[in-house]
């Protein structure tokens, strides 16, 4: 057996399939740029190479693949939001999330564990009331349930927690995880399969518009032209957005979260309290992961700090006491693009054929695969822009008709 395995190890005929391409030079020009290489370029790339037949395209990351904010989030995905087009659009999300290991023929580890959000007032009892009946009118599974429920869904939850005990809970049976670098790289890998070129530590520096179009990229290897571009950079949406021209209503925040030391398991669902600015999960391998409110100043910067740590895991010990004296083990943070609305910008720019995917503050991770599919259809039909997504346009804002989703978050920022 040993020397069979060192054959096998040794062979020049090694059957294992490469996930991505050798790196290559950039061409002079591609019909489809995406800036970006994160979960929503790489969805974007593979949408259009394998529906549309769209495959002159070029993925390009300042970085390494997956390595910006999909890589510093805490992967939970949902569907319970306020307005009815956010819930009919992340409920898309969660359909698609579904089925994406075996569209990818790759394990994403896909989770569906529900999610609890804490109600500590009667004022956030009726709120709830009305998210579930919005879900359920859009197919999402919510429902309102009393103290009694939560303690047989959770025994472990304090459901006393200081001065501001649990009433209710909205439970969301449609809640769960997936490996966000799992489903990063499903993408990328289907996409290189069907052509598409993924570049890494390829930073743009500059866009070229010329007479109100844009026309080239340029980067750190060389200027290359395109038919169209794709903003998918998350935090540096903002950036982004200047070098074209474009006034961005968008702020950016760190956002923080931590692990622990892995647990036997005793918590199935996530749980939230937006009054405790909070959210805590187990997670497969038995760390118990907590998330919180953004940092309540704008910055762009991925470090973690300790007075975060310390209010955030305060809030987390009054949910679940007996974690006092639990080990952390790790601590990052992303950065989001935060709009006034608190939802996503979608859709067409001021200057023609530069497309938008930004604005998704602390939700991007779960709208993956919905925005992969639309953004890729808005760049097929050469810039008609889907039903799904029409009401998160840019110019939203100017004709003051917001899609408002604060407070829709597991954790009030």
């Amino acid at each position: 057996m040993p020397f069979n395995l060192l054959k096998y190890g040794l062979s020049s005929e090694y059957p294992v399939e490469v996930d991505l391409p050798a790196p290559k030079e950039l061409k002079s020009s591609y019909d489809v740029v995406i800036i970006g290489g994160g979960g929503h370029g790489l969805a974007t790339a593979y949408y259009l190479s394998r529906y549309h037949g769209i495959s002159n395209i070029a993925v390009l990351e300042k970085s390494y693949l997956g390595g910006g904010n999909t890589a510093r989030n805490t992967a939970v995905i949902r569907s319970n939001y306020l307005t009815s087009d956010g819930v009919k659009f992340y409920a898309e999300s969660v359909r698609m999330f579904e089925g994406l290991s075996n569209e990818f023929d790759f394990n994403i580890m896909y989770s569906q564990r529900g999610q609890l959000t804490l109600a500590h007032t009667d004022a956030t009892v009726r709120s709830f009331r009305q998210r579930a009946e919005v879900n359920k009118h859009h197919g999402g599974r919510s429902e309102l349930i009393d103290r009694q429920q939560i303690r047989e869904l959770v025994p472990s939850l304090n459901l006393d927690p200081g001065h501001i005990p649990v009433l209710a809970g909205l439970w969301h049976l449609d809640g769960a995880t997936a490996r966000h670098d799992a489903v990063a790289w499903g993408y990328a890998k289907q996409a290189a399969k069907r052509g598409v070129e993924i570049h890494q530590l390829t930073e743009v520096q500059d866009l070229v518009i010329e007479n109100g179009t844009i026309t080239a990229v340029k980067t750190n290897r060389g200027t290359i032209r395109c038919g169209c571009v794709v903003q998918a950079v998350a935090g540096m949406s903002s950036q982004l957005m200047k070098k074209a021209g474009i006034r961005s209503p968008i702020q950016t925040y760190p956002l923080q979260a931590m692990v622990t030391q892995p647990f036997k398991p005793f918590l199935d669902p996530l749980v939230s309290s937006s009054a405790l600015h909070c959210y805590v999960q187990q997670t497969s391998r038995g760390e118990v992961v907590f998330g919180g409110g953004s940092d309540p100043y704008p910055l762009f910067n991925t470090r973690s700090t300790l007075d975060l740590k310390e209010s955030l895991l305060a809030h987390a010990i009054e949910m679940f006491p007996f974690l006092a004296n639990a080990k952390l083990m790790r601590q990052w943070a992303g950065i989001t693009d935060m709009t006034p609305d608190y939802s996503p910008i979608m859709g067409l720019s001021p200057v023609k054929n530069y497309y938008l995917d930004a604005g998704w503050g602390t939700w991007g991770f779960k709208a993956t695969p919905i925005c992969g599919k639309t953004m890729a259809e808005l760049v097929a039909s050469g810039g008609q822009v889907p039903d799904l997504i029409k009401p998160f346009g840019l110019d939203r804002f100017s004709t003051f008709q917001q899609v408002n989703e604060m407070g829709a978050t597991a954790a009030s920022h």
